[in-house]
């Protein structure tokens, strides 16, 4: 998650293509489909949508030999990390479909959750509410010749975490979304057993995560060896605001008030009041980690604040003056074919002075400074939205217009489960590289996490509201 600080090993984000050795060449043969001029896809704007759904149906159904208990796969093939389910973006997954309000959204967000119910109640290790990072949801195999054989439910029943890749630890933010999606199931369907475990969830934050250090709040969460991190992310408290706000309406239990209260002073400590934004967190509890300065810790707070701090949503405008990038062919390190242009915000403000002349990491191509973030602009459109000051709806709408475009354009020959997707369906998490400067990048892989925020925004569905 972002808001992160120093070694990020547990992060979902922080590897994604790690090691892999995709190049830049291979990314322009595999991320950019054909090179079709922009706007020529002739398609309704009504259609983006609905293809948005059919790619996230494509990723929860690419492995039907593998049991009915399973979850959405996070990225296409070409990312590298095969049949990788990541719980942030399958908690988002859950949201995009409850979004949509029709019974078949809802029948495959109660799917989801039920899934997540059983990596809860089946990890192979603990039996204290705590999700893992990421799982694998189909077989393959893996670079140095091994087979992982099951899918998302192992013969003996457990969970199939995600080993090869080292994504066994559990993050506070990842397990903030989860919850946040169970509660709105629960609050949706009226089933116990989905705000059974968003307090399950709950809890093991407030006994692992929280801290008397000075700037108070909910620490990062514990590595895959279970040793907690130091950091204090802003993100995941924010994220915090809200699961412990569900919490409190749904169970009646004053207690989570108390919780809430904690999370959301120490992001309102956070608050830079002369430039308007947002820090990422702290390193030690003690002392405000200052740069660099993400996207997501500037929408994400006023979706979750919204009216209750109007003078935060500022941030809104940072991000917007200070993050806005437009690609094209004509950019350095840019994958983006000739004739296409995107415009929208990149991840945070050392993307934007990142080293143009190495590769974001070993094996990695280089970045594109102004590479559009897919799912930040996505966060942005809908923040813009639901703010709703005078100019907010036409910006919100260019940003949507250029995620359609790459829904469109980008990613078109890509895969899931070695099966073709449905035509332009899903959207890529990035046009070109780009170094997120918190040690790692995103790239133009169709991706469920942009796809589900996008499908938020176009519907105005707001996930962090109490």
């Amino acid at each position: 998650m972002t808001g992160r600080q120093g070694p990020a090993p547990l992060s979902r984000r922080s590897l994604i293509g790690a090691g892999l050795g995709i190049s830049a060449a291979g990314l322009t043969a595999a991320g950019t489909g054909q090179a079709l001029a922009a706007g020529s896809a002739g398609a309704r704007p009504s259609a983006g949508p609905a293809r948005g759904h059919a790619f996230l149906t494509a990723a929860m159904d690419a492995y039907p030999d593998h049991g009915d208990i399973r979850l959405t796969q996070s990225y296409t093939d070409q990312a590298g990390l095969f049949s990788t389910a990541f719980t942030y973006d399958n908690a988002l997954a859950i949201l995009a479909h409850l979004a949509a309000r029709t019974p078949a959204g809802l029948t495959r967000a109660k799917t989801l959750g039920d899934a997540l119910l059983h990596a809860q109640d089946h990890d192979p290790a603990h039996d204290d509410g705590r999700l893992r990072q990421a799982y694998n949801t189909g077989p393959y195999t893996f670079y140095d010749g091994s087979l992982q054989p099951d899918g998302f439910v192992r013969a003996d029943g457990t969970a199939n975490v995600g080993t090869q890749f080292g994504f066994t630890g559990t993050a506070v933010g990842d397990m903030a979304w989860a919850g946040i999606a169970l509660s709105t199931l629960a609050r949706r369907t009226g089933a116990r057993r989905f705000l059974t475990g968003a307090v399950r969830i709950g809890e093991w934050i407030e006994r692992t995560g929280r801290t008397d250090e000075p700037l108070g709040g909910y620490k990062f969460g514990v590595d895959g060896a279970n040793q907690k991190l130091p950091f204090t992310s802003t993100e995941h408290n924010t994220d915090l605001v809200c699961l412990f706000g569900r919490l409190a309406l749904l169970t009646g239990d004053r207690v989570w008030r108390e919780r809430q209260a904690r999370a959301e002073a120490f992001v309102k400590r956070m608050w830079e009041p002369s430039g308007g934004f947002f820090y990422t967190g702290t390193n030690d509890g003690v002392t405000v980690n200052k740069s660099p300065i993400p996207e997501d810790t500037q929408t994400w707070t006023h979706l979750a604040f919204g009216s209750r701090s109007p003078g935060c949503s500022r941030s809104l405008d940072w991000a917007v003056a200070e993050l806005a990038v437009l690609d094209h062919s004509g950019r350095t390190n840019s994958t983006v074919p000739a004739g296409q242009s995107y415009e929208g915000v990149t991840f945070s403000s050392a993307s934007l002075l990142a080293n143009e002349g190495a590769p974001i990491a070993d094996g990695q191509p280089k970045p594109d400074r102004n590479g559009v973030w897919f799912e930040g602009t996505a966060h942005l459109a809908l923040a813009l939205r639901d703010r709703g000051a005078r100019g907010d709806e036409a910006r919100a709408r260019r940003l949507l217009d250029s995620i359609e475009q790459a829904q469109d354009l980008l990613g078109g020959t890509q895969t899931v489960g070695g099966k073709a997707l449905p035509e332009r369906g899903g959207v890529v998490s990035a046009s070109s590289p780009l170094d997120t400067g918190f040690g790692f990048g995103y790239y133009p892989y169709r991706h469920t996490g942009a796809t589900a925020w996008y499908l938020m925004a176009a519907a105005r569905f707001n996930p962090l509201r109490v």
